[in-house]
């Protein structure tokens, strides 16, 4: 059995996740493909100390990107830029997860 050096979940401060469950929210509105799970893990994230499956979270970025290109010429500015935040801190946390852990054994 091996182990993967990545993380499979993320713990998101809850300010983020709260703002990607009213974003999701939205993409789920224009039914943007993809958007409903993402959006049930959000909800429910305070109930599991807002840790979630890093495939859910790559996907709520990836919906929230969506939604922000479907939605540039019809929203304010600040609207728009405040879904792509939320998107990049998304995605970001995805990265960082996918970056192999480092050990003290190598040094």
């Amino acid at each position: 059995m091996t182990s993967s050096p990545f993380q499979r979940t993320i713990a998101l401060p809850a300010p983020v996740c709260e703002q990607a469950a009213q974003h999701l929210e939205q993409a789920a509105h224009r039914a943007i493909d993809g958007a409903a799970i993402p959006l049930k893990a959000f909800r429910t994230a305070a109930d599991n100390d807002f840790t979630l499956p890093v495939s859910v979270v790559e996907q709520a970025a990836a919906c929230l990107l969506v939604l922000a290109t479907e939605t540039a010429q019809t929203v304010r500015p600040s609207a728009l830029r405040a879904t792509i935040t939320v998107a990049l801190r998304l995605r970001d946390a995805v990265q960082l997860a996918h970056q192999p852990a480092l050990s003290s054994r190598f040094w």
